[in-house]
Formats: C-alpha cells, structure tokens, sequence
C-alpha cells in the first residue's frame, strides 16, 4: 500500500503522489467514507491515476465523482474512460455539457490548427451540472461551487475551508489561462473572476496547472494588469 501524501487534510493532488509530472493537476478530495476527482487530465495517464488511487487503499466503488473543471481536453480528454472505471457521475457547469457530450474538438482544444496540434476527444456524458452557489458534499467535507469565467464560460472553481481549487484562471507566476474568442473567452468576465478571488478569504489557491501558493493579492494585481 502506497503511504497518502496529502496536501492538506482531505487533499490529495495527484502529480504530487507519484512523484512526477502527470499533466494536469488532479485533486483527490477524500471525505473519508467517499471522495471525489476534480479533472482528470489526459487518457493516456487515467490508468496510472486509477492505480495509484487503487494503492492508497481507496475503494474504486466510493468515487462519487468527477468533476470538470471546464471542457479543455488537457483536463477532460480521460473523463469517459475513467467515469466508465470509477462507475462515478460525471459534473460540470451546464457551459461545458455541450462540448462534452459532443466531444467538440475546437471548443475543448483538442484540435488547434495553428499549432497542427490534434488529440480525439471522446465524448462523455454528463450526469450533473453544476451551477453557482451549489455545494458538493462528499463523506464530512463541503464543495462551495463558484462560476468563474472568463478563460471559458463553463470554468468553475471550488472553495474548501480555506482552499480555493481556482482552476485556469490564476497561476502562481502571476499567469492566467488562455484568452481565445472561439473557445469561449471573455476578457471583462476574465477580469471580474480574478477580482473575486482577489476578495475572498482563502488562504491558498490550487490552480489547475503547477504549484499550489498562498493566495497573493500581488499577484492577482499582477495577472488582471496583463488582461
């Protein structure tokens, strides 16, 4: 059995466990008699997620979902194979239904003809949508579910105690997630987003891409200066 090393009570990120870069950053939120996913990243690394879930001694069984943060194929483009191993629900905010159940490949970049850059997109269904203001519980822990687009229309983040899974919309180097106007973008949304979480009282931010950081106003400033 694999030792768990969690992040933060009740967090896991998967990177983190295997000691190596994955892709994407995958939370494991463990509520003790359940968990759930948020993203789930490519399809070429589900498998070895999946094991590495199986080696900390979760039960496969009590996966009670998985969750997109939005549609971009680096997160999502391994969500059916894994809904269909976990036997879990699959959620997202209602933005995202479409190009996941379609498996669009423009909206969800699997597909970017500048780059000559081309991945299928398997279509999944989509069990729940998730809107603002909802809240998630798995086994003793509560999701608040924030709508915060800006990067695409269906990008959600999720408070925890005093986390905030803040998704593409802010990196620790002051960096936000892509701006493209046929992927759903929309910069004064983008700026209205940051300028939340600039407000709240998190303590740290969980981006979907690289180090998890204590929330920094002077980086948020950093980032809405680049927009």
């Amino acid at each position: 059995m694999l030792e768990r090393r969690y992040l933060f009570p009740h967090v896991i990120e998967m990177n983190y466990q295997a000691r190596r870069r994955l892709g994407v950053n995958v939370f494991l939120i463990d509520g003790g008699d359940e968990f759930l996913l948020i993203d789930i990243g490519y399809e070429d690394t589900v498998d070895e997620i999946v094991e590495l879930i199986r080696q900390m001694d979760f039960s496969l069984s009590t996966c009670k979902m998985i969750i997109a943060t939005h549609a971009d194929a680096d997160h999502v483009q391994g969500l059916r194979r894994a809904a269909e191993i976990f036997k879990a629900s699959v959620a997202s905010h209602p933005a995202a239904f479409e190009p996941l159940e379609s498996g669009d490949e423009i909206m969800t970049f699997a597909t970017i003809k500048a780059q000559q850059f081309q991945i299928p997109m398997p279509r999944c269904k989509v069990d729940l949508k998730l809107n603002e203001g909802d809240v998630i519980e798995v086994g003793s822990q509560r999701l608040e579910v924030w709508h915060t687009p800006g990067h695409t229309e269906g990008q959600l983040s999720f408070k925890l105690n005093n986390l905030l899974f803040s998704g593409d919309n802010i990196y620790k180097e002051s960096c936000v997630g892509a701006i493209d106007d046929h992927h759903g973008s929309d910069l004064e949304a983008f700026i209205e987003s940051l300028q939340r979480i600039r407000n709240d009282d998190s303590e740290f931010l969980l981006p979907s891409h690289g180090f998890v950081f204590r929330r920094d106003n002077s980086i948020i400033d950093a980032a809405i200066k680049r927009l």
